[in-house]
């Protein structure tokens, strides 16, 4: 296999695979990069068994043929190369020459026939807007349960609801704190949709980039068995789905929460950010006194010290007591775009729900810590 690649081209497709990349691994070969060039088209490919990227690039191509090389280092080398084109061959035994301008690289690789395959996708398909997918998952992704114990809750749950209008949501949730968004769409909806399914917080992530990458343009999306393969003009990104039931949302979303509270946004945030800091493992929890008008945060950590601020408020209930986790309501005040967020609240041990003002296709859980700042 013979090729010249423009290096800037070279550079944005290696970096684009490193994310699948896993820094160990029982198998060497899943630290490789798969390089194949088929008619002037060198094809990319990268796979942890789990999340996988393929993407094609043009170049010059003199042979066609494959091999499989470190992507960590053959990223690092065509990165410090000269800023011409990049010419690659291979060699006898899998080894691959790389050079530019002056600098000639030679490096071991594995034959290609030993790279796992890549999932390509049938059955049925549904086409959401890159927009719509970057939105939904910027408002859910960082209430993504990291506790592997739970990896049922390792994911992003998405379903879509029939009826005259057609609801997709997201959900996902941590045991502390959940957040849903849900977006109206048309169109004929995959059966698996329809049952909901999770994918994986790796390739949740890795779908953001991807649709980010594409703005104001559609990510087909097509679900066979237990895995779901995401389509754009020059990508393919697989992933396979959590094998496991997520909680249903409904049940633990509260419905007495009638002491509203709405809050400016930039206040909120600018308010939480310094709170954060005298925050701690040990003093995570944030003191709310809700009175008329008025939200008094205050922090303590003994070996620290405290802070206090007043954050004016549109509030005419009784007054309230609660503690909250101040970097869990920062996330979530930061995805919300209006300029209002209000605050729903029943008593001092029951979970808050926070939202927009304005909107209703967004909310998130939170759920309060014991009032002597221990951790919950």
């Amino acid at each position: 296999m013979q090729f010249t690649i423009n290096k800037e081209i070279f550079v944005k497709g290696l970096a684009k695979i490193q994310p699948i990349i896993q820094a160990r691994n029982t198998m060497p070969i899943l630290a490789h990069v798969l390089l194949e060039v088929r008619n002037n088209i060198l094809i990319l490919t990268a796979t942890d068994l789990e999340v996988g990227m393929q993407s094609s690039y043009p170049v010059e191509g003199i042979s066609d043929g494959a091999i499989s090389v470190s992507a960590k280092k053959l990223f690092e080398i065509v990165k410090e190369m000269p800023n011409e084109d990049i010419r690659f061959c291979t060699k006898d035994n899998d080894w691959a020459e790389i050079t530019s301008g002056k600098a000639r690289f030679n490096i071991v690789g594995l034959s290609a026939d030993d790279f796992p395959l890549f999932q390509t996708g049938k059955g049925d398909f549904i086409n959401l807007g890159s927009d719509l997918l970057s939105d939904m998952i910027a408002k859910t992704s960082f209430a993504i349960c990291t506790d592997e114990t739970k990896y049922n809750l390792n994911g992003a749950f998405v379903q879509v609801s029939a009826g005259k209008i057609q609801f997709i949501r997201m959900i996902t949730t941590d045991g502390h704190r959940l957040a849903a968004v849900k977006k109206t769409i048309t169109g004929a909806i995959p059966a698996a949709l329809g049952k909901g399914v999770i994918l994986p917080k790796k390739g949740v992530l890795e779908l953001k980039k991807l649709a980010e990458e594409y703005p104001g343009s559609e990510i087909k999306l097509g679900f066979e068995d237990n895995s779901v393969v995401a389509y754009t003009s020059n990508t393919t990104l697989a992933m396979r789905l959590i094998d496991g039931q997520f909680p249903d949302y409904k049940t633990v979303l509260p419905v007495a929460n009638d002491k509203k509270v709405a809050v400016d946004r930039g206040k909120l945030l600018s308010s939480l950010k310094r709170m954060v800091i005298l925050s701690s493992e040990k003093a995570k929890g944030v003191m709310f006194e809700v009175q008329k008008g008025l939200i008094v945060m205050s922090a303590c950590t003994p070996e620290m010290g405290d802070c206090t601020e007043d954050v004016e408020a549109g509030y005419e209930g009784d007054d309230l007591v609660i503690n909250l986790n101040p970097k869990y309501l920062l996330e979530i005040a930061s995805v919300i775009p209006d300029n209002s967020v209000e605050l729903k609240f029943k008593d001092t041990t029951s979970p808050v729900i926070i939202k927009s003002a304005t909107g209703d296709d967004f909310l998130a859980v939170l759920m309060p810590m014991r009032l002597n700042n221990a951790t919950n």
